[in-house]
């Protein structure tokens, strides 16, 4: 199984400890494309703050993620699990997880990145600003940078079992799963019963206890279909709808009613 999250807008800071080690990072075949945003971002904050903001999006109050993207190259680095915060990650845990499922997370949980691409969990990262969602001025529009090293190495990351989207739209754009990949992949909204609308908090929280379940799980799914069986039998309400054609993921509807 492999799980494909989205990052946290908000992130821990940075350690104490050694600093990025590019080459260290899992995805060799995403290390030129890693280098080509990191040279960019860290010259663009190093070189004008106000364009730095603009282009990152940023309000004033977040004027000091600015310094920490100069200081990418130097900073202490933590594995991704640790850096990565948020609704989502807090619902899932993963200082808490037995240690069985914490290897189990090493393995199958990739983080998307507008500045890595994607990283496992268990890689060491520093604190970084930079979502998907933004265009550099030399590179571009990030999504449409990581769209051909991603094709080149995701098919094999993503083996030949289960395939599970949990990404928001920006980091979708990054990769889409084609062909038997795609057959293989289950995409997933969280759905307030009531309103069956989307809600923030509802869909993130679920979310991450989605893969904690699965994680802590004795076996994992091996298609979509063996995962909506696994959601029911863990108490979820869940709607699928099988692909229609060959070259389609699965799409799955989860209906909550609250977080508890």
């Amino acid at each position: 199984m492999l799980v494909l999250l989205p990052p946290s807008e908000g992130k821990a800071s940075s350690g104490r400890g050694a600093p990025l080690k590019p080459e260290s990072l899992s995805l060799p075949g995403l290390t030129e494309a890693r280098a080509a945003v990191l040279d960019e971002l860290v010259d663009l904050c190093a070189a004008d703050e106000d364009k730095a903001r603009e282009v990152l999006g940023l309000s004033e109050g977040l004027r000091g993620e600015i310094a920490k993207n100069v200081d990418l190259r130097t900073a202490g680095a933590r594995p991704a699990g640790e850096i990565y915060t948020g609704v989502l990650y807090d619902a899932l845990d993963l200082a808490s997880l037995p240690t069985a499922a914490k290897k189990r997370a090493a393995r199958s949980l990739l983080v998307f990145s507008g500045l890595w691409g994607a990283v496992r969990v268990t890689d060491r990262i520093p604190s970084y600003r930079c979502s998907m969602g933004v265009k550099l001025p030399g590179l571009g529009a990030l999504g449409a940078h990581w769209r051909a090293p991603m094709a080149d190495v995701l098919p094999e990351v993503a083996g030949e079992g289960l395939v599970l989207d949990l990404r928001s739209s920006a980091y979708a754009a990054a990769w889409k799963p084609k062909g038997e990949v795609a057959g293989r992949t289950a995409t997933v909204r969280v759905l307030h019963a009531p309103t069956r609308k989307v809600v923030s908090h509802f869909n993130k929280a679920t979310k991450g206890r989605i893969v904690r379940s699965l994680l802590a799980a004795s076996g994992a799914p091996g298609t979509p279909g063996e995962l909506v069986e696994a959601l029911r039998d863990q108490g979820y309400v869940v709607e699928a709808e099988a692909p229609g054609r060959a070259g389609q993921a699965w799409s799955l509807d989860v209906l909550v009613d609250e977080i508890h």
